[in-house]
């Protein structure tokens, strides 16, 4: 039976932490306490452990459950056969678009979304709590949903990137700067990761975030937690409007080589060099995103 839509989401989430090693090799994964987290029964995540397992990720033990394996890959993406579609269209994709260009209320229930969208149940949870762990729709107290704000327009864009600007390279010249071996090893892996897949089989969706998980760990290991939440908040504003322009392949490579850079003067505690980079790195990124989201946002409004 194909897996739900659901239950790859979790899937996805459970390997996500795997791979930033919140959940470190041969810990023991308890569906219940995952479920709750995850704002989910335990029927889903079990089914989750199930697909980690066949690709090796996870390993279930006899009469003692799921554990997470020694050797496995996080970075193999979990990806639904036949994703699920509106006129063509992820339903989830179009919500958000719905929500970028204003025809979405910022108090929304989850049976309006499942008319509007012709979703089943399970569907809008799953697009629900996609929006959640990308920062831009919370769970109401009482019933229903409230969308949260977002950058919606190329100036709102960049106007994020002027003030990452100011704050990430500063964040690496902090007194509390910790030069974490294991963060840095990490981001090593996962860069050269990046710069050795096929790029065109890697959904858009993980070379974002791979790239956001970069600059958040960075301001993690600033040892300012003001750094690290602003960081994150920037990177969730900023996404939806990322996923709506087209990903250039040449400018990831580039990127993953602007990280690895960034990561040797960290690791030679060379940190005044390394801020300087970042501050050209997000400089790059800068001059080359910002016209690719006006063309974005020219078309929408035809």
């Amino acid at each position: 039976m194909r897996a739900s839509a659901l239950v790859l989401e979790i899937a996805d989430q459970i390997r996500l932490r795997i791979a930033s090693e919140e959940l470190p090799a041969g810990s023991h994964l308890n569906a219940l306490m995952l479920g709750a987290g995850l704002g989910v029964s335990r029927s889903p995540v079990q089914a989750a452990l199930h697909i980690l397992s066949e690709q090796g990720l996870v390993r279930q033990k006899r009469n003692r459950g799921f554990f997470v394996a020694e050797n496995g890959d996080p970075h193999v993406e979990i990806v639904p056969e036949e994703p699920e579609t509106y006129g063509g269209t992820n339903s989830y994709q179009r919500m958000a678009d719905d929500w970028l260009t204003d025809r979405l209320q910022a108090d929304v229930g989850e049976k309006m979304l499942r008319d509007r969208y012709e979703l089943t149940k399970a569907q809008v949870t799953s697009a629900l709590m996609r929006a959640s762990r990308e920062g831009w729709a919370e769970r109401k107290r009482g019933k229903g949903w409230t969308l949260l704000p977002v950058a919606k327009t190329p100036q709102a864009f960049e106007q994020i990137y002027r003030y990452r600007l100011l704050v990430e390279p500063a964040a690496m010249l902090e007194p509390t700067f910790e030069r974490d071996l294991k963060v840095i090893d990490q981001q090593r892996r996962l860069q050269h990761w990046m710069l050795e897949a096929d790029l065109k089989r890697v959904p858009v969706e993980r070379l974002l975030q791979n790239g956001a998980q970069f600059h958040e760990e960075l301001a993690r290991i600033s040892g300012n937690p003001f750094f690290y939440q602003t960081i994150q908040r920037l990177n969730r504003m900023r996404r939806l409007l990322e996923y709506r322009t087209p990903v250039d392949r040449a400018r990831l490579e580039r990127q993953c080589l602007d990280h690895l850079h960034i990561l040797d003067l960290l690791q030679r505690r060379e940190n005044e060099e390394a801020s300087r980079a970042m501050s050209d790195h997000l400089r790059g990124s800068l001059s080359q995103r910002v016209p690719a989201m006006q063309a974005w946002a020219d078309g929408a409004v035809l």
